[in-house]
């Protein structure tokens, strides 16, 4: 087991492309943080498979705020939303749905689902010094926001795209192995979101994507699936365990 850094932030993202919400801990459960992308909106009519309404087909959602966060269910989830003009909407509210809906022109509803709407997997973790390292080459502010990760961590290496190391190992969080655990699957294959400012939901000129697929093939940062469960907090050491070690 080597340590690796340690936990630089902890962040969910209750309704699925809106705005995170940062955390000082988490409790790290089966189906990813508690609490992490419980709801969506679901596109009326869509047949595709995967109809949930992401920042990619309509990237102002990232303007909009889960907010009133209530753990009476036994996970935190969210009973408003702040909008862009500042307003605070109930979450299953007609009002947010209709919003929603106007802006993406065409019919939606909020669903939540008991073990969360995830595109690829339950966890994703990047370390600062990658999204240092493509916000420096893109020309962009370093703003750990655009990579929507689960966890931020601080890192002893040096050198960025580090978690393609990790793939087939365990992050342990905590000093010992009994800890919270993730096995790391896979490299985190980046898309357009990326790109799109999370102050303003505007695509500057694809630049951070652009510098991703230059600098490590499109990855950037790792998936996980949790293999012990745990609670998660800011500061808390993090190893790594592999074959090797």
């Amino acid at each position: 087991m080597k340590l690796i850094g340690h936990v630089r932030e902890l962040v969910r993202y209750p309704i699925k492309s809106m705005a995170g919400t940062p955390a000082e801990s988490a409790f790290l459960g089966w189906h990813g943080l508690d609490g992490d992308r419980r709801f969506a909106f679901r596109r009326i009519g869509d047949q595709s498979g995967f109809p949930w309404l992401s920042a990619s087909r309509l990237p102002e959602l990232l303007l909009y705020r889960p907010s009133r966060l209530d753990e009476s269910t036994g996970e935190p989830l969210p009973t408003h939303v702040r909008t862009p003009s500042g307003a605070e909407v109930e979450l299953h509210s007609k009002a947010l749905e209709n919003e929603i809906a106007e802006r993406f022109r065409n019919p939606v509803e909020m669903m939540q689902l008991k073990h969360g709407i995830f595109d690829d997997a339950s966890v994703s973790v990047i370390s600062r010094t990658t999204i240092a390292t493509i916000c420096r080459e893109a020309g962009v502010e370093l703003d750990t926001r655009r990579f929507r990760a689960n966890i931020v961590l601080e890192t002893d290496a040096a050198e960025p795209f580090d978690e393609d190391t990790w793939v087939g190992g365990r992050l342990v969080f905590g000093g010992a192995e009994a800890g919270a655990a993730v096995s790391v699957t896979a490299r985190d294959v980046r898309c357009m979101m990326i790109n799109l400012d999370p102050d303003t939901a505007k695509q500057e000129d694809g630049r951070v994507l652009k510098s991703v697929v230059r600098m490590n093939a499109n990855n950037a940062g790792v998936y996980g699936t949790v293999v012990q469960t745990g609670q998660l907090h800011v500061g808390q050491a993090v190893s790594l365990i592999t074959d090797s070690l």
